[in-house]
């Protein structure tokens, strides 16, 4: 059954717009402090309560999202841009090139995602562009190894073997002909990388090793509110539900994307 992109667009533009009316209005500032106001529950002037420092949680939320929405685009046009144009040359031109940018790419792939991130980040430090470096480094593999299969699949077609016959050189072929058949997989793929992006900035927000305190994200705002879980609940609560749905939206969205670009699926009910 082909999917609506109604409620998944729904989700992520609730986050989308969240994120950038953080960027130019919050109902308070996120990170004033204010000691006679800590711990306060939701309600009120606070419509999502105060945290230990007596910081809105609504406005640290809205700053929060803007921050990783911000960190994913970048790291996702990041990966995007340099794993295709590994994958295309390598897929296209083929030779020794090919043998020895692969054997790379492989053995970077054998690294899980995180795990070679957090290693980057001793390199580039714990800040937000050494974020972007880390998590784009650590997913250009996997984006390279996409379009690498893509490009094989393309490079024996008959337009292909069209566009030599006339005279049209490598490059322009790669450009012209090549890198548009790979659209459709490469938005499928950074839609779900947008998602990946999010989760593992907010898993290395949450080891400390995220953009630095005072500046909120959902990942540090989790970290923060452990020791309060008993006693002010919704300072994890909220954050954590801002991520799944976040996520739950983004996964949902590149399903749809996927059947809607899919020729396989176009004219099923």
């Amino acid at each position: 059954m082909k999917r609506s992109l109604s409620p998944q667009a729904l989700i992520v533009g609730v986050i989308l717009a969240a994120a950038l009316i953080g960027l130019f209005w919050t109902p308070f500032d996120p990170l004033k402090i204010s000691f006679s106001a800590r711990f306060k529950p939701p309600g009120g002037a606070y419509l999502l309560g105060t945290d230990e420092f007596g910081r809105d949680e609504l406005s640290r939320l809205m700053t929060g999202a803007g921050n990783s929405v911000w960190i994913s685009c970048l790291t996702v046009l990041f990966s995007v841009t340099i794993g295709t144009s590994i994958g295309v040359l390598t897929g296209f031109i083929r030779g020794w090139t090919d043998h020895i940018v692969m054997a790379f790419i492989n053995a970077l792939l054998a690294f899980p995602g995180l795990l070679l991130a957090l290693a980057l980040l001793a390199v580039f430090g714990a800040n937000q562009y050494g974020i972007v470096l880390a998590l784009g480094l650590a997913y250009t593999p996997s984006v390279t190894r996409i379009v690498r299969g893509t490009v094989l699949s393309l490079r024996e077609k008959e337009f292909i073997e069209s566009s030599r016959v006339l005279g049209n050189s490598e490059l322009y072929t790669m450009f012209r002909h090549v890198l548009p058949n790979c659209i459709a997989p490469l938005t499928v793929l950074a839609t779900s990388m947008f998602g990946w992006v999010i989760l593992s900035e907010s898993a290395l927000s949450f080891l400390g090793l995220g953009v630095p305190p005072p500046a909120p994200t959902w990942g540090n705002m989790l970290a923060a509110a452990r020791p309060y879980m008993a006693q002010a609940s919704y300072l994890s609560i909220f954050p954590g539900l801002c991520i799944a749905l976040t996520l739950l939206g983004i996964n949902f969205l590149g399903d749809a994307v996927r059947d809607l670009l899919d020729p396989r699926m176009r004219g099923v009910a």
